[in-house]
């Protein structure tokens, strides 16, 4: 993994926007795959002032995760994210735009609804990504054992809390994600990471040493990932 230092937030943000629109330039089917929190929003509000320099014709967005049985509408799911940060200010139409359902019926076939869409319209170019403050990538929680594809995974505590969700009356159990075989399969992983809230797990992270209680190590074995790191928020 390529890790860059910065000074501040904004130059994170923008050297990171500008890395992602080096990657999908051209016209042909591409495939970003977003994640939502802190870390990324500065680097979505980057793209959107550079928006003339990415043509999205055929770029497909990917949702990574999103909190289960959480309303789309409400404020804190990773749908309303998405929407305010990245979608809408890209005009991104809806019919290039790949989200789970918070409340679909079945999870089991949501799940293989998104894995079909990555195998028919993927591979993933691009794979942003933030990292918990317990170590997981998406919501790909510290485990003996991680799932490589599309599931709903059960929340640890830490995540139920998410500062996402902290004003929400729900408090969300599951959550549907990524696995970390999709992960990994991207063509490229850009790993943001900021703020002194995250120093003690990027310290960690810096071990080099992989692990499934570290999800965010097994990205040490991608060859083509990238962590935009500064301790400013």
């Amino acid at each position: 993994m390529n890790v860059q230092h910065y000074e501040s937030y904004q130059a994170l943000s923008e050297s990171a926007a500008d890395f992602v629109l080096k990657r999908l330039e051209g016209t042909h089917k591409r495939m970003l795959c977003a994640a939502t929190g802190g870390s990324p929003t500065g680097m979505y509000a980057a793209l959107a002032k550079r928006k003339s320099e990415l043509d999205i014709t055929n770029l497909k967005i990917l949702k990574l995760d999103e909190w289960y049985q959480l309303p789309m509408g409400l404020d804190g799911t990773c749908e309303s994210y998405l929407q305010q940060h990245l979608l809408q200010p890209l005009s991104i139409p809806a019919s290039n735009y790949i989200s789970f359902d918070s409340m679909a019926a079945d999870a089991q076939l949501e799940c293989k609804r998104i894995e079909e869409a990555i195998s028919t319209q993927g591979p993933i170019d691009v794979c942003i990504l933030g990292i918990g403050m317990n170590g997981h990538l998406a919501l790909n929680e510290p485990a003996n054992e991680l799932e490589p594809g599309v599931h709903l995974g059960q929340l640890a505590d830490s995540s139920k809390s998410h500062p996402m969700i902290k004003e929400s009356n729900f408090r969300p159990t599951h959550g549907f994600t990524l696995g970390i075989g999709d992960i990994l399969k991207a063509r490229t992983i850009v790993l943001l990471v900021n703020g002194q809230k995250k120093k003690t797990i990027f310290t960690q992270l810096m071990n080099k040493k992989v692990s499934t209680q570290l999800p965010a190590s097994l990205l040490w074995l991608h060859p083509d990932a990238y962590c935009f790191y500064t301790d400013q928020d």
